[in-house]
């Protein structure tokens, strides 16, 4: 599956709203970041508390354009918690974490503008 980053794509083919409900996207606040040198793009491994119903999880991002590893912590992001785990490379991510482009292409955590509960699901 090819994801196109660009601002001016189309947007993608017409779902149903139960297709929709199937998304299981949450909120969830980094509690730690490390460096991830050994993938192939510059990434962070992030360990995210979505709440007791779901707990922590780890998730691979490629946010080294626009955040620093001190000022992950404590921040937090939306990700999709019901894909399956991926491999990437020696570490198994288990949630997607979700961002946008921005003009050059760097991502953008997504994220509430003020607090949510850990496990709050986007609908």
């Amino acid at each position: 599956m090819h994801v196109d980053h660009e601002r001016g794509a189309p947007a993608a083919e017409e779902i149903t709203f139960d297709d929709f409900l199937r998304v299981d996207i949450r909120i969830g606040t980094i509690v730690d970041a490390e460096p991830f040198p050994e993938a192939r793009k510059p990434a962070f491994k992030l360990k995210i508390d979505f709440g007791p119903a779901i707990g922590v999880k780890k998730s691979s991002a490629q946010i080294l354009d626009r955040y620093a590893l001190e000022e992950l912590a404590g921040r937090q992001v939306a990700a999709v918690v019901n894909f399956p785990p991926r491999q990437i490379g020696k570490f198994m991510s288990e949630v997607l974490t979700l961002g946008f482009a921005d003009e050059e292409g760097a991502v953008i955590l997504f994220a509430p503008d003020q607090g949510v509960p850990n496990g709050s699901r986007l609908f």
